[in-house]
């Protein structure tokens, strides 16, 4: 290979490899660090953090499978955010301490888990499933709750990803939106073939 051929093979990989890197890295995204979202916080993952949600999706067998990488890739990104801004602190559901450092309700969860969803959208990990808007369902005058929601390409299945159930940096539930919408706590769906997990 002559000279000026190999420099511009040489130029073709580096050039390559740079938008590799800057793609593996998402851009600064806001989430929520307080009840009710009152208070936001932007974030910006590094390359060594994004490459580890990044390896939670190198397999694209089934629907059922990205889900799987879906659950681990949000507690994942719940406990990097977490170290970031405080939101480590946060317990399973309200904890009835609304004023608690790092505590977020169904608002603050299910907004953070939607840009996460996003970010990994964005990044080109999701193969199976979209994101969409996030849901609410009111089951009495008082009772209103907030999930994230993915829909499944192949058959428009549309699921609850959950992360208000458990604490900071645990799996979220994700279970058939028809199913959260009528209150089914998900563990009553943990023995079910569909893709429900919790």
């Amino acid at each position: 290979m002559n000279r000026p051929y190999r420099s511009i093979a040489l130029l073709s990989l580096w050039l390559a490899g740079a938008l590799t890197d800057s793609l593996a890295t998402p851009l600064p995204f806001t989430v929520c660090t307080s009840f009710h979202c009152a208070t936001t916080e932007q974030v910006t993952l590094s390359q060594d953090q994004w490459r580890q949600v990044d390896a939670l999706f190198q397999e694209h067998a089934s629907p059922g499978q990205e889900r799987q990488q879906i659950r681990r890739a949000i507690a994942l990104l719940e406990r990097l955010v977490g170290r970031m801004t405080g939101t480590w602190r946060d317990r399973a559901g309200n904890d009835l301490l609304g004023g608690r450092e790092g505590q977020l309700d169904c608002i603050a969860e299910s907004t953070n888990t939607t840009a996460y969803l996003r970010q990994i959208a964005a990044a080109g990990l999701l193969h199976w499933h979209s994101v969409e808007e996030r849901v609410k369902r009111r089951r009495w005058l008082v009772s209103i709750h907030w999930s994230a929601v993915i829909r499944d390409r192949t058959s428009g299945t549309r699921y609850a990803v959950d992360s208000w159930y458990l604490a900071n940096g645990a799996l979220p539930a994700i279970q058939l939106l028809q199913d959260w919408r009528a209150g089914i706590h998900p563990s009553a769906d943990s023995d079910r073939d569909d893709g429900v997990l919790n």
